[in-house]
């Protein structure tokens, strides 16, 4: 492949944790990375992507509302436009997790996306409401995942295998 592939990061966070798990992502990716908040993401993105990291906190058992604003403004331009397209997730968690993880794979079902990495949910273990609304730090283990993750994830698009 002559030119780099563009891993479109897509990321939200209200904490500072899913922003640094996409930071850290990012740095994984090198050249390949396409790092864009959720606020700033058009349909037009998207399409120009070879693949998708998608990084969020879950809040109230589901994606952040701005996320899905990100998704909402895409999905109807996108359909039929990104099939077979490689994606996989972090989800930056207080305790669960997977009902934003499920929320993204059923969007990403209709676009016909292939999620090529297991899901990750860092579990923050933030409990009370001064926890979850604080400055979140991320474990050097979750940030490592997420860095290698987004290696994996620009080297197996520049392979041509994703």
């Amino acid at each position: 492949m002559d030119e780099t592939p563009r891993l479109l990061i897509l990321w939200h966070s209200r904490t500072g944790a899913s922003e640094a798990l996409a930071r850290a992502a990012a740095q994984g990716a090198g050249d390949a990375a396409w790092l864009v908040a959720a606020g700033e993401a058009e349909p037009d993105m998207l399409l120009a992507a070879d693949g998708f990291l998608f990084i969020c906190p879950e809040n109230l058992g589901s994606m952040s509302g701005l996320m899905k604003e990100a998704f909402d403004r895409a999905y109807y331009p996108l359909l039929g436009r990104v099939e077979g397209r490689a994606y996989a997730t972090i989800i930056a968690a207080g305790s669960d997790g997977e009902g934003a993880q499920r929320q993204i794979d059923r969007i990403v079902i209709g676009w016909r996306l292939r999620r090529v990495a297991d899901p990750v949910i860092v579990n923050l273990a933030a409990q009370t409401p001064e926890a979850i609304a604080a400055p979140k730090r991320v474990p050097d283990d979750a940030l490592t995942l997420a860095r290698d993750l987004g290696a994996a994830l620009a080297e197996g698009l520049r392979l041509g295998v994703m």
